[in-house]
């Protein structure tokens, strides 16, 4: 089953998602590259800094979500649809930026050397992923999942859908890349009423969202919400902190001769 994404619930938080995307793009070193590739885009809010950044490069926008290209082209973003896996760089193809996206793809430990490999010399691939799978927002819901009213209706990821920052940087390493590698665990101030359910509703809870009937969700959310309250209590203020743990790694290939 296909899952669909809404850009509009995930733009909900943008100021807090796109923080690590522009601590991400700040370790990027290039100059005057010719292409930017920007890989999951998503409804394309952050493809445009690349190109403001590099306005005399060719920005290549792609998400294989067909809400979030609609969203992006909607903005002016010339994106495509297509899956990360497919992706094959070009010769061309000098800074690749893929933000909160290699979660969602089980083979891309696989995958990361294939493409420093296929890169050209001394061209920039930069990627950030969440790091927390061990954190209540995630566990909780695989713990709910488990129960018997739920059991065997939905598949999420696990723990060891990322690895630890040194497994990013061993892999780019053994690839011959000079490699950047990271984590920053920003302290969120969320609002609103179970700011945390709304959150993850964007995100880690999409696969229990597209397994289950309207109803079904809604009384998973009802489940889940108290729980969630438990683990981020609000404060006096009514505020509530979410740590939000990322894990970033930016790779030069080798130059093998180019300036």
């Amino acid at each position: 089953m296909s899952t669909v994404w809404d850009p509009a619930l995930y733009l909900d938080f943008d100021d807090h998602r796109s923080r690590p995307f522009h601590d991400l793009l700040a370790r990027v070193g290039a100059t005057s590259p010719r292409r930017v590739v920007d890989l999951g885009c998503g409804p394309g809010n952050l493809t445009a800094v690349l190109a403001a950044r590099w306005p005399d490069a060719t920005v290549v926008a792609s998400d294989s979500s067909a809400e979030m290209v609609a969203a992006a082209r909607e903005r002016g973003i010339a994106a495509a649809q297509a899956d990360v896996v497919d992706w094959t760089p070009a010769p061309d193809d000098d800074v690749v930026i893929t933000n909160a996206v290699l979660q969602w793809v089980p083979t891309h430990l696989d995958l990361l050397p294939r493409w420093l490999s296929a890169m050209p010399p001394a061209a920039w691939f930069a990627l950030q992923v969440p790091g927390n799978f061990g954190a209540p927002s995630h566990v909780l819901v695989r713990e709910l999942l488990e129960e018997p009213a739920w059991r065997g209706k939905v598949g999420v990821r696990g723990g060891d859908a990322v690895p630890d920052p040194e497994v990013y940087a061993e892999l780019m390493a053994a690839a011959g890349a000079d490699v950047d590698v990271w984590e920053t665990t920003y302290l969120q101030c969320l609002t609103g009423t179970d700011p945390v359910l709304k959150w993850i509703s964007a995100t880690a809870l999409r696969p229990v969202r597209d397994a289950l009937p309207a109803d079904d969700y809604a009384a998973f959310r009802s489940e889940l919400a108290p729980r969630l309250r438990e683990a981020y209590p609000a404060r006096p203020d009514g505020t509530t902190w979410f740590p939000f743990r990322r894990i970033f790694a930016v790779a030069r290939t080798p130059r093998r001769g180019r300036a």
